[in-house]
């Protein structure tokens, strides 16, 4: 009886020895296919100089990961971007604004958007200007050439440098819907850029210019204010909750579908994993912007 019982024993063992080690294989096996595969090739965007930052860390944090990928980020102004990526140049086109606003219907249609980040747009005064708050009727008629002198809106007595962008940007398209009530800019084609870096230096150097930026180019900024609008900072925490309104969402436009390394990219820099890299440099998780914010934005 006890030679019975430890047979049985010795064999409910075994079982268990057996199970186990198939058990530690299908595992392991397991865990090789959830492995990520490499993502091997080239792939270059261009457009969008506020998007620019984010793009470019992005990519130099992917290839990080992937040392067989290389990737190329230019600017160019969105709607550069979008019209190089319509005709096959580039593979990711990134823009501040839809397609359908720089792109006739059909070059629009055959575009996919692929939404990434939302972006919160700022009017920028040199520091010693002292000037960090306007209403939205004194930003607007600065910007339309009205006032022309800072003294006007509480400053100092000091000639106003308008610092402009082309009518292929984005940020410029951004910022006279929802910062000027669609008022046309005064341009100064003296000093119009489409290079966010090149605008920010000017108004450096400049104590009466003034020019407007993505808040990305804001982060860990001295030298430069970002001008309250009706007393309201443009911040990713007032964006998010509808108190600041001049935004817009940040998108990555493909002819089509993806291909195989710009899918893998767009999906890395919109992963949860990456969430925290996004707000760091300036920009807004859409997840992130609240009901109230959303609806403001559609009037």
């Amino acid at each position: 009886m006890k030679e019975r019982t430890k047979s049985k024993v010795f064999k409910v063992l075994a079982l268990s020895c057996v199970l186990a080690m198939a058990g530690a294989v299908f595992t392991g096996c397991g865990s090789q296919k959830q492995e990520k595969e490499a993502v091997k090739g080239s792939l270059t965007a261009s457009g969008s100089s506020a998007l620019q930052p984010l793009a470019q860390q992005a990519a130099d944090d992917f290839t990080a990961e992937n040392p067989d990928a290389s990737i190329t980020i230019n600017g160019g102004g969105s709607g550069t971007g979008l019209q190089q990526v319509s005709d096959g140049s580039v593979d990711i086109g990134n823009s501040d604004v839809y397609a359908e606003e720089k792109l006739d219907a059909d070059q629009a249609k055959a575009l996919k958007d692929h939404k990434v980040a939302t972006i919160t747009v700022a009017a920028v005064v040199n520091k010693d200007l002292g000037v960090k708050d306007l209403t939205t009727d004194q930003l607007t008629k600065i910007f339309t050439g009205q006032i022309t002198n800072w003294k006007d809106v509480g400053g100092p007595d000091e000639q106003i440098m308008l610092v402009t962008r082309p009518a292929s940007s984005g940020t410029r398209a951004l910022f006279k819907q929802y910062a000027i009530g669609g008022q046309e800019e005064a341009s100064n084609s003296a000093l119009e850029t489409d290079d966010s870096g090149t605008l920010m230096e000017t108004v450096k150097k400049n104590k009466g210019a003034i020019g407007y930026v993505a808040l990305s180019y804001l982060v860990n900024e001295k030298e430069v204010t970002g001008v309250a609008i009706d007393g309201v900072k443009p911040t990713l925490k007032n964006t998010y909750s509808g108190k600041y309104n001049v935004w817009g969402y940040e998108h990555m436009y493909t002819k089509g579908e993806p291909n195989k390394i710009s899918k893998a990219f767009i999906d890395y820099l919109t992963s949860d994993d990456y969430a925290q890299n996004v707000e760091k440099l300036g920009y807004g998780a859409i997840s992130k912007m609240s009901d109230k914010a959303v609806k403001n934005h559609e009037k």
